[in-house]
């Protein structure tokens, strides 16, 4: 994904198209500091590639789930096993949880008509469960 990222940049700059800004979010943040010349390709590369590397001491243990809505109604109907992962839109939230829980939340949100997704991740990510690994990261 983070290649794609790159690429379509790389392609986009030669063809005359220079952004004035980049932002992401994930590993779109990585892409984005490649894109903007905070990072050299290289360096991002690296960062994405342990950044993947950190992230399987998680693997099994989590997971997420994107529900269609708003983030005020996913607060309500989440438990407080779950954590608000990202918001991405008005109606669009992702939710991140343990993968038995997840599998409940869906079931419910099957239930209540609530459009449910998971995520094909194996971890949950953007929420506390990543703090275990925080130091992990830091040393590298």
């Amino acid at each position: 994904l983070w290649a794609v990222m790159v690429s379509l940049a790389a392609t986009w700059q030669s063809l005359g198209v220079v952004p004035d800004a980049v932002l992401g979010h994930s590993q779109g943040e990585v892409a984005a500091a490649v894109v903007a010349g905070a990072l050299s390709l290289e360096d991002g590369a690296r960062v994405v590639a342990l950044r993947a590397r950190t992230l399987r001491a998680l693997a099994g243990r989590g997971g997420m789930t994107s529900l269609a809505l708003p983030v005020r109604e996913a607060r309500r109907f989440i438990g407080p096993e779950f954590s608000i992962a990202t918001v991405n839109g008005p109606s669009s939230v992702v939710v991140a949880g343990a993968p038995e829980a997840l599998a409940e939340l869906e079931a419910r949100a099957e239930e209540l008509d609530v459009q449910a997704r998971r995520l094909p991740v194996e971890y949950a990510s953007h929420c506390p469960q990543v703090e275990e690994i925080e130091q992990d990261v830091l040393d590298v």
